[in-house]
């Protein structure tokens, strides 16, 4: 049986989710890049692999699975030594998979609104009422931490969700420690993971230095 393959792109905060997955699981994954810029991912084969033409995607020996949390999901259920990282018990999987879909709905939503006119359509600025939209998730997500971690007082696949995109949309509007100590605290304790820096933090530093220069780049051309 080969190695399963991941089609990633490091910048990529979904891609970053399944990164840490793979870390925390202690799993050999084959990594093949997806350079979205360079319009890979809109290549008949990878078209064939994702109609939808987003990355992560994972093909597991003819498996193919589309989609962070689902892959995620799929690799805990599958290579998991027990289901710490994604319960099985119904009322933790109910939670966990709440805090799933507040990342892509809420968090990850509010970054696309951010990023994408800048990346995509040549934007200069950030309107006020998209940066008090993240503003509005950087409080929700510190509403929710009650406990160490997002779901419970353990590490899941929801840290990793979260963390992936919260880390990468703070280096653009920025995260007030004071007025948010619960998510400061929280991103603290995911720094120590011996894992955290190679599979997310250098990617999210990455990404939000480019938004920023693709920023700057744009209102010059204004």
């Amino acid at each position: 049986m080969t190695k399963p393959i991941l089609y990633t792109m490091h910048v990529n905060p979904p891609c970053r989710a399944v990164e840490l997955c793979a870390k925390a699981l202690d799993l050999d994954l084959e990594r093949k890049v997806v350079n979205l810029a360079t319009g890979d991912h809109l290549k008949p084969e990878f078209v064939k692999l994702n109609p939808q033409h987003t990355v992560p995607v994972l093909d597991d020996n003819g498996t193919v699975i589309c989609e962070s949390h689902a892959i995620m999901i799929y690799l805990v259920s599958r290579y998991g030594k027990d289901d710490s990282l994604y319960s099985k018990e119904l009322v933790k999987q109910a939670k966990l998979n709440a805090a799933l879909h507040f990342e892509s709905g809420v968090l990850f939503a509010r970054t696309r609104f951010v990023f994408e006119p800048i990346i995509f359509f040549g934007g200069s600025e950030i309107p006020a009422d998209r940066e008090e939209y993240v503003q509005k998730a950087y409080q929700l997500l510190e509403d929710t931490l009650v406990d160490d971690y997002v779901v419970g007082n353990a590490l899941t696949i929801a840290d990793f969700s979260c963390v992936s995109t919260v880390s990468s949309i703070m280096g653009v509007i920025p995260m007030d420690k004071n007025r948010y100590p619960k998510i400061h605290a929280w991103l603290d304790r995911l720094k120590q993971l011996p894992y955290y820096q190679e599979a997310n933090g250098g990617g999210a530093e990455e990404v939000a230095k480019f938004v920023l220069s693709q920023k700057e780049k744009n209102a010059q051309k204004a």
